[in-house]
């Protein structure tokens, strides 16, 4: 594993998936140019990326989730912090915003609003991912 640019934890986030929909979740407070970005949060001491993840999602948005796959890590050129990108499904409950002093909202977009939600796009594990999962059939 990569060590992190700095000494701050290595943040986890969940690529959450249903419906042909992905749940985004917006800061209350945005990261530079990130204000919609997907469930993410600090990997806790002892804590694995995915274990971070599932964790994360259930905190800020209600949802119970299982890792299915981490898709890839990266220092992410935006914040400079340590990332690792987990696809989640959901095994339990209705996403609502619960961490509300973190979020403002969450909304489950499609597949062509990625770009509208994410103008600098998306790490390329994530995005390939997205274009499995989500992409219209072409038929």
């Amino acid at each position: 594993m990569a060590e992190p640019t700095s000494t701050k934890p290595g943040i986890a986030a969940a690529i959450v998936v249903q419906g042909g929909r992905v749940l985004m979740v917006q800061r209350r407070i945005a990261e530079g140019e990130l204000s919609w970005q997907f469930p993410a949060g600090e990997i806790e001491a002892g804590e694995t990326p995915e274990e971070a993840a599932v964790r994360e999602t259930a905190e800020e948005v209600g949802l119970t989730v299982k890792a299915v796959e981490l898709l890839g890590e990266r220092v992410h050129p935006k914040t400079g912090r340590q990332m690792s990108y987990t696809a989640c499904e959901v095994v339990a409950g209705t996403a609502t915003v619960v961490d509300t002093e973190e979020l403002a909202e969450l909304a489950w977009i499609t597949y062509e609003q990625v770009a509208e939600y994410v103008p600098y796009g998306l790490f390329e594990p994530v995005q390939a991912y997205l274009d499995a999962k989500m992409q219209p059939e072409i038929s």
